[in-house]
């Protein structure tokens, strides 16, 4: 089971986070959110994936990103085609593409994307693309058809721990969960205790 955390900006709890050691830490390059990235972001130890975080974003634009900030991934939370994604794939990074899911959700839309794609990603539909700090009916996975492994997300705290754990013996291929809002004390600033403690009791499931 891996852990991510997205949403990261300041260098000082970037640092604080470092020790906990998350597979994955996330920063978001798109303007509207609160936890917009619009400076340089420090490097991260080779235990921790840099995952960027775009809605629709220009080719170019996600491109300089990698670079300028060494990226490892890039997390993709718009309409994104295949194409799209095969281009940021050929840049030599994991391509994590979200979808939103609020009632319902047709998994057949999945198919085109199952070879331009590393991971997907599955997010609650809101008013943002991402960030909402809501979870969405995790039975509908139970229809889940694929067999590539997927980051789970949406406003995931300490409260679900044990819900995870229902997940986690099933056969779904979850390969990660994906924490933002629900350990932040403003937006940008996470927890870090709160999220020790979660990584804790996720590893003891």
């Amino acid at each position: 089971m891996k852990l991510k955390v997205c949403g990261m900006r300041e260098r000082e709890n970037i640092e604080a986070l470092e020790g906990l050691k998350p597979d994955y830490m996330g920063f978001i390059f798109w303007a509207p959110s609160s936890r917009y990235v619009s400076k340089e972001t420090p490097p991260l130890p080779a235990y921790i994936k840099k995952v960027g975080v775009f809605v629709d974003a220009s080719l170019d634009y996600i491109q300089s990103i990698v670079t300028s900030h060494q990226l490892q991934a890039v997390q993709l939370h718009g309409i994104e085609t295949t194409e799209y994604c095969e281009f940021i794939q050929n840049l030599g990074v994991e391509v994590i593409k979200a979808f939103s899911i609020k009632d319902d959700f047709d998994f057949s839309i999945l198919e085109e994307y199952e070879n331009n794609c590393n991971y997907f990603l599955f997010d609650t539909k809101g008013v943002l693309p991402g960030g909402n700090g809501v979870g969405f009916d995790w039975n509908i996975l139970n229809h889940y058809p694929s067999e590539k492994p997927f980051f789970l997300s949406g406003g995931i705290g300490l409260e679900h721990i044990s819900e995870l754990k229902t997940i986690l013996n099933t056969s779904l291929p979850l390969y990660a969960i994906d924490v933002n809002s629900k350990f932040e004390s403003v937006p940008g600033i996470k927890k870090i205790n709160e999220l020790k403690q979660f990584k804790k009791e996720l590893y003891e499931l």
